[in-house]
């Protein structure tokens, strides 16, 4: 059993972290035997999928240059993680309506043609299979089941292109709002997570 978290706040100890981090605690408690990699966007920010990314990308493995092929090394440790993984839980907060670009990178990372997802004459199909994912979604405001949620719909379009269509979303919302709103939050959370766990 293999877990992964990634942490995508731009802030070491950002509150998605927190909630990615309780889910991880359930988790690691169910499955004692359980291998964790953590990886926090913070403290390791991918590089930003840019021109000289996808020259390397593109090139054939036996002409890269030795700054391409590092850089294609990058993707391949982020994709290699995902692979391994059975569980995956994911701290994503809400900036400006949308997910950080820590996090983004980190989607076009693992977003591979022919390794995470391949055109098949039916359509797309998702490569990334027999995966749960466990979604900590942070949020200044409150957003869930309103047209201003555009992170989860995007989340489960990509995640689902990939291959991994068993997504749980946790909320934790509201949390610009006061103090008493950030503890209803994750006095909700908490049982939001024992619900997707179930």
């Amino acid at each position: 059993m293999n877990i992964l978290q990634v942490n995508a706040s731009a802030r070491r100890d950002g509150q998605s972290t927190h909630l990615a981090n309780s889910i991880v605690e359930r988790l690691r408690a169910r499955h004692p035997e359980a291998r964790l990699i953590r990886r926090d966007l913070a403290v390791q920010p991918h590089p930003l999928l840019d021109e000289a990314a996808l020259g390397a990308l593109f090139t054939p493995a036996e002409q890269r240059t030795p700054e391409q092929a590092a850089r294609v090394a990058l993707d391949d440790a982020l994709i290699a993680e995902i692979q391994a993984a059975d569980l995956v839980v994911l701290g994503v907060p809400m900036y400006n309506f949308g997910v950080s670009v820590q996090f983004k990178s980190w989607i076009d990372a693992i977003s591979r043609a022919r390794v995470t997802f391949q055109y098949t004459e039916n359509g797309p199909e998702g490569l990334l299979r027999g995966k749960t994912v466990y979604v900590a979604l942070a949020a200044g405001g409150v957003h869930k089941d309103s047209d201003r949620d555009s992170i989860v719909p995007f989340l489960k379009t990509i995640l689902g292109f990939l291959g991994m269509t068993d997504v749980r979303f946790i909320h934790a919302e509201g949390l610009a709002m006061g103090e008493a709103a950030v503890q209803q939050a994750f006095a909700q959370a908490e049982q939001d997570i024992e619900a997707a766990l179930a």
